[in-house]
């Protein structure tokens, strides 16, 4: 099976503790058995009777002796298999999780943009713990109680052969009943885990966006969503439960009719003189002993059936390919100057749906470029070629001269500073979230580019400093210091390219003032890329490239374009005018 043996590839590295884990499950399979035997023994020794006989009573007490034995040597092999095979199987899930969250990291935004996070999020989370809840017990259960039923079954044999090919008999009817059960089980545990992820979809939604549920009063809306995506996922999981209770119950009616009949036959062969009663009592009580590994592999059944639902999702999503792929010969950027040419550029989320068409743009070193345009015109998506977020679907994109396609992904990006229009910090210290943009940054650094943002003074407010702990995507602070953060993150980077999308507009007149201060300090000197919210930013460009339906249709200064009584004028009259 495809699904095992992807899994099975995650176990193989650590095979030396799996040897050693497997030795010890037989050890302690063998020690269940061989009890049997020596229980055996102790129930013919009395039975022959040992009141008049020394050596009996001492052959009684050195059966004892060993019985105790076992059960120490069980012990010592019971945690030797324990750790470590539990040991090889968290290894094993660590890896596939690692995997998984590596994948996902190297996908393109694409990915993203078709898929919910919260379906993202329940395959790294709840498919990967239901699959590390099988490995780590159901792969130990299933190799012990496998081993413990051959060894049983052997010694059965061993016993008596008619006894056993009786019960053999009854084998097909449990095989036949669980193959119908798995394949129940497999269908609605994927429909357990899709529900799981819907419902981890509407919480990221409702809780990342609690203040517009709040603001619209659409709390009872959102919770009847979740009410309906929790029941749905009630009787998936009713429905799960249900097979497993119909399934364990009838493996135990079958065992219980063979268990009688196996015990009348076994009364018959006494009677006869075909058995010894010490035979037919060690057989029931090998055949008790077996009964829990019955149980067990029955139960694993429905275990194993959602943990391969789970790899199944799993695998699926580390089978996606939405790479930006990086050539084998990629070169490294060491200096940039900051030319950017675009040539013939066209690009398509979806196949003859494009959103931009022919771009043809040549930016100097230090340039400052505003993209406007309406709603849809392809800014945004411009910019993010830049990058290599995408890749044009025609044409190409140049950096000195250089494809960027021939460029080593991380040292293209090391040379681009992005501010985007939603400011998005991480939960930690204001230090920490600075410091993302140069990880080896000294304390000095952090401040400097603190200060160089006009975000120095407010942090020396907070009690804590720099150390102060802002909430995940900042709260606890306000948009503009928000934003002074982030541009304080992109002056440690210190980018010769540098993207931003103004988010100037929701800010009130001194924070905005305080932002476009430090925006100017940032822009200096860099070849820069804004998304135009804001006039001034407009008429301080170097260049202004006016989008419609994915086409530069007017480029130049903001006066060269307002002289043209053009596109551009009119978009200035209706969008910009006013500030």
């Amino acid at each position: 099976m495809p699904l095992i043996k992807r899994i099975f590839k995650y176990i193989l590295p650590y095979k030396g503790r799996l040897t050693a884990g497997i030795i010890c499950m037989l050890f302690h399979s063998f020690f269940t058995v061989f009890f049997v035997k020596v229980f055996q023994d102790l129930i013919e020794t009395i039975i022959t009777g040992i009141a008049t006989d020394e050596k009996g009573l001492q052959k009684l007490t050195w059966i004892a002796l060993s019985m105790i034995g076992i059960f120490f040597l069980k012990g010592i092999f019971y945690y030797g298999q324990r750790y470590l095979t539990s040991y090889v199987s968290q290894k094993a899930v660590r890896d596939i999780r690692g995997d998984l969250y590596a994948h996902l990291q190297g996908l393109s935004l694409s990915f993203y943009n078709k898929n919910k996070t919260g379906e993202i999020i329940s395959r790294v989370t709840n498919d990967v713990n239901i699959l590390q809840d099988a490995i780590v017990n159901g792969a130990i259960s299933i190799f012990y109680e496998f081993f413990t039923l051959l060894g049983g079954v052997g010694y059965l044999f061993y016993l008596n052969v008619r006894l056993t090919l009786f019960l053999i008999v009854m084998l097909p009817l449990m095989t036949f009943v669980l193959s119908k059960f798995n394949r129940k089980i497999r269908k609605v545990s994927k429909d357990v885990q899709i529900k799981l992820a819907d419902i981890s979809d509407v919480l990221q939604e409702t809780l990342s966006a609690v203040r517009v549920v709040k603001s619209f009063g659409r709390e009872e809306y959102e919770y009847n969503r979740f009410k309906d995506e929790n029941e749905a996922n009630f009787r998936a999981k009713v429905k799960t439960a249900q097979y497993g209770a119909i399934l364990t119950p009838t493996i135990e009616f079958i065992a219980a009719l063979a268990f009688t009949a196996i015990l009348w036959y076994g009364g018959y062969e006494v009677l006869h003189g075909r058995m010894k009663p010490s035979a037919l009592i060690a057989y029931f009580t090998l055949l008790l002993a077996i009964t829990t590994p019955l149980k067990s592999l029955s139960r694993l059944s429905s275990t194993i059936q959602q943990a391969l639902a789970a790899a199944e999702r799993i695998f699926e999503t580390m089978d996606i390919n939405t790479y930006i792929i990086e050539r084998p010969d990629a070169r490294v950027l060491k200096k940039v100057n900051g030319t950017i040419e675009f040539e013939n550029v066209s690009f398509a989320y979806k196949e003859g749906e494009e959103v931009l068409s022919d771009i043809n743009l040549v930016v100097r070193p230090g340039e400052i470029v505003a993209l406007v345009g309406p709603s849809g015109a392809g800014k945004t998506t411009m910019v993010d070629l830049i990058p290599r977020f995408y890749d044009p679907s025609k044409g190409r994109i140049l950096l000195d001269g250089k494809d960027i396609k021939e460029l080593r992904l991380d040292s293209l990006r090391e040379h681009i500073g992005i501010v985007p229009q939603e400011t998005i910090l991480f939960s930690g210290t204001i230090r920490d979230n600075i410091a993302y943009g140069n990880l080896d940054a000294s304390e000095e650094e952090i401040i400097a580019a603190a200060r160089s943002a006009n975000a120095h003074d407010f942090i020396q407010e907070f009690k804590d400093g720099y150390n102060t702990i802002v909430g995940e995507r900042g709260v606890g602070l306000s948009g503009g210091q928000r934003q002074r953060v982030a541009i304080a993150r992109a002056i440690l980077k210190d980018p010769q390219i540098l993207i931003l999308d103004e988010a100037t507009s929701a800010l009130d007149a001194e924070s905005e003032s305080l932002v476009q201060e430090a925006l100017d300090r940032l822009m200096k000197n860099r070849t820069t890329f804004v998304i135009a919210h804001r006039l001034t930013t407009i008429k301080n460009a170097d260049k202004i490239i006016v989008l419609s339906n994915g086409k530069i249709v007017e480029q130049g200064t903001h006066q060269e374009l307002i002289d043209l009584h053009g596109f551009y004028y009119k978009l200035y009259q209706g969008q910009f005018r006013e500030d």
